[in-house]
């Protein structure tokens, strides 16, 4: 059912046609809700100073942008600085409300799969909690100097230092209309107030306005799901020759996954589910014992202990302008300085 409803919406927030008269009748409801709770949520913002610096890493708009891969490239970038950095995130989906440190061996249901992502990737402290605020206090027990919040752009009451959106270039705005009756969690002109936006690959339809710096997510070498083996594409074709290629996709745009297999020369039949979905072996009784799998390194994660044969991921590697990255280093160096 949630499968069917997301469809339903994404067909109307990223179509062309206008939004249905029920949805942008409950648009300037949820407007008057969001404003509402962001003053509220203000008014406590002096309770809620953190003695760290805070990097907040966001987006307007509801599901995946390519946050988790710009935080990555962002702790590396810190760390070439000889800075320690440390990541937040309330881990969503998870199913648990504990405050929790997170390991590369962390379990995705209760920790959520982003973090143990982020764990494996940066090698940094990363801490889940509901509130941000509480993980950020967890943190600064933890030998870190930073924290970069994975999401939290719309949380009024996270004290920040530099904030960055991140627009998928595919999608931009969609319609441009509020929830529910488009994907913006808050109007477009959030982004003439945010240090930095960048976009996930070329934004078809930039406004003018809008200053970007484009991302570009390159593949790496395809890893199978125990990381015993790594393989470049023309070997995982050659290994594969004549069998079938499946792609499993549960992140916020599936399809983005299908078009860089297809750039990559391996055409793939598509599973798409949606974002942060929980994966049991019976979402694989489909695929024969002969195919192949090739899932993102997000889904990976959630499926390494279901004893899937044949199946890989494939990690994307993040880059950005090299202005950029000066310019990022030169901002970090002068609030951390500031910070002192």
């Amino acid at each position: 059912m949630r499968a069917v409803i997301e469809t339903w919406l994404l067909r109307h927030w990223y179509g062309t046609h206008r939004p249905p008269l029920l949805l942008r009748m409950l648009e300037p409801i949820y407007h008057a809700v969001f404003q509402y709770s962001q003053r509220k949520r203000q008014s406590s913002m002096a309770h809620r100073r953190s003695g760290l610096p805070v990097i907040v890493v966001g987006n307007i708009t509801v599901g995946g942008s390519g946050k988790t891969p710009l935080v990555i490239r962002l702790c590396q970038l810190a760390r070439e600085m000889n800075f320690r950095p440390g990541i937040v995130s309330t881990g969503y989906g998870r199913q648990s409300a504990a405050t929790l440190a997170v390991g590369p061996n962390g379990d995705p249901v209760t920790c959520g799969d982003e973090p143990v992502l982020l764990a494996i990737r940066t090698g940094s402290p990363v801490v889940v909690a509901q509130r941000r605020a509480d993980a950020i206090e967890k943190l600064s027990d933890m030998s870190v100097d930073l924290v970069i919040a994975d999401d939290g752009l719309q949380q009024a009451d996270l004290d920040r230092d530099m904030e960055i959106c991140v627009i998928d270039g595919a999608r931009g705005l969609g319609n441009g209309h509020l929830l529910p009756a488009g994907p913006l969690r808050e109007p477009g002109g959030r982004l003439g107030q945010v240090d930095y936006v960048i976009t996930n690959g070329v934004w078809v339809g930039k406004p003018d306005s809008v200053d970007a710096i484009v991302m570009e997510l390159k593949a790496g070498k395809l890893c199978s799901l125990d990381n015993a083996v790594k393989m470049m594409t023309e070997e995982f074709r050659q290994a594969n020759y004549g069998n079938a290629v499946h792609a499993i996709a549960g992140i916020g745009n599936p399809k983005r996954f299908v078009l860089t297999l297809d750039a990559l020369g391996i055409e793939a039949i598509p599973h798409a589910f949606p974002d942060h979905h929980s994966y049991s072996r019976k979402d694989f009784n489909s695929i024969t014992p002969d195919s192949a799998i090739i899932m993102t390194e997000k889904d990976a994660v959630k499926c390494r202990l279901l004893g899937l044969e044949n199946a890989w991921y494939l990690p994307v590697v993040t880059h950005l302008p090299d202005h950029f990255e000066n310019t990022f280093k030169t901002h970090l160096a002068k609030l951390m300085e500031k910070r002192r």
